[in-house]
């Protein structure tokens, strides 16, 4: 049977558009001109998914979605994407406290609405390509570290994230930790007028089905939760911790319940946000580089874990451009940092350059690449061990 779609807009230029983009790629249509009919017709048809435009003659799009919202029986959750005409983050927010799963803004590529639709549509578990919500997950949280400003760390974040989610079909959500400076938008070409953290954050009563609209679901089959759009943003994430640092430890634990592997990109600066992420991490992954100023770093940060208490196989070293000639090997490098490196990956640049100014992670665009099959070993070797410590456990 295929997927039925419901399309609830006032334009019938949208309405024709849509009907003939999703006809195409399969989905059975549905179609309604106001919020009353919208909501009547999800009662009615049962859709798969809806397509709400914000702006509506009558109840809004807000207004009908949150009837919908009220009017479904327990365990059924229908994915719904708002479709908005303003960029407006205070909007999207209201969608998402309506009850839409996501918001896309008018004119859209076709591309990027069907990438959208199909996000939702695995999410909720239609398109066979991730599991169900409600089964239980590995509940790992690992943290990449970067020891030194451009050691490629946020590049293997988000690939191995990638990684895990498509060649290990794991459930895998990307934050971006790095909260004045954050790369994750640039790296994904993604659109300013996302949710990020600050939201997650500062929402009092956050919970999974809130928290679900709030991160970004990729067409790579990761959900991000971003950094802020302004660095003056991260204030209110640091002061949130100052006054409630349970609260960060809630969301955590949160994706701990929803993703078998949360990967957050931690910020360099060793300030409190980060090392509370540490304490609840189960893996630091420390990216490193064989260059005198970075090992210099990586032992003071060595020396930071041993301080704070952590197990010594909870810090676990990752040497980045290990093919790379700098006059230093990793006999050497061990043997300054008196700990052993524990993964290596070659050294690219091409292909990592050229991926990060494409906006389309290497995983995603040139997953032959060398590069690519380095990452896809470490993130084996990543999933080996933090699952089989699950089922021992």
């Amino acid at each position: 049977m295929p997927v039925k779609v419901l399309v609830v807009d006032d334009d019938l230029n949208i309405q024709r558009v849509l009907s003939f983009t999703l006809k195409q790629e399969g989905f059975e249509v549905l179609l309604a001109g106001d919020g009353e009919t919208g909501v009547v017709t999800a009662a009615e048809q049962a859709p798969d998914l809806i397509l709400m435009d914000a702006a509506l003659p009558g109840i809004d799009g807000y207004q009908a979605i949150t009837q919908i919202r009220a009017a479904e029986s327990i365990g059924r959750r229908v994915p719904i994407l708002l479709l908005t005409a303003e960029a407006d983050i205070g909007q999207r927010v209201k969608g998402l406290r309506a009850g839409a799963d996501d918001d896309i803004v008018k004119p859209f590529h076709p591309a990027e609405l069907m990438a959208r639709i199909r996000a939702l549509l695995a999410r909720s578990g239609l398109s066979g390509t991730r599991p169900d919500s409600a089964q239980a997950t590995l509940r790992r949280v690992i943290v990449f570290y970067g020891a030194k400003g451009g050691v490629g760390c946020t590049t293997l974040a988000i690939n191995t994230a990638i990684a895990l989610a498509a060649e290990h079909k794991r459930r895998v959500a990307l934050v971006d930790a790095n909260l004045q400076f954050g790369d994750h938008r640039v790296f994904l070409d993604l659109k300013l007028d996302t949710a990020s953290i600050v939201n997650a954050i500062s929402e009092p009563e956050l919970d999974a089905d809130l928290l679900r609209r709030l991160v970004v679901s990729h067409a790579s089959g990761v959900d991000l939760l971003l950094a802020p759009t302004a660095p003056e943003q991260a204030d209110v994430v640091m002061e949130s911790h100052r006054t409630s640092p349970e609260s960060l430890s809630h969301l955590v634990e949160l994706m701990r319940g929803m993703y078998d592997y949360t990967v957050i990109d931690a910020a360099r600066s060793l300030d409190d946000v980060t090392i509370h992420l540490f304490d609840e991490a189960d893996v630091v992954y420390v990216i490193l580089t064989a260059d005198l100023s970075c090992l210099k770093n990586v032992q003071l940060v060595l020396k930071t874990m041993t301080e704070l208490g952590y197990a010594r196989d909870k810090v676990q070293l990752v040497l980045n451009r290990s093919n790379a000639f700098t006059g230093i090997n990793i006999a050497n490098a061990e043997s300054v940092l008196g700990s052993p490196i524990a993964h290596k990956i070659i050294n690219e640049y091409r292909g990592a350059i050229g991926a990060l100014n494409s906006g389309a992670p290497f995983m995603v665009s040139r997953p032959g690449s060398p590069l690519a099959r380095a990452v896809s070993d470490f993130a084996t070797a990543v999933d080996k061990e933090l699952s089989v410590v699950e089922v021992e456990a």
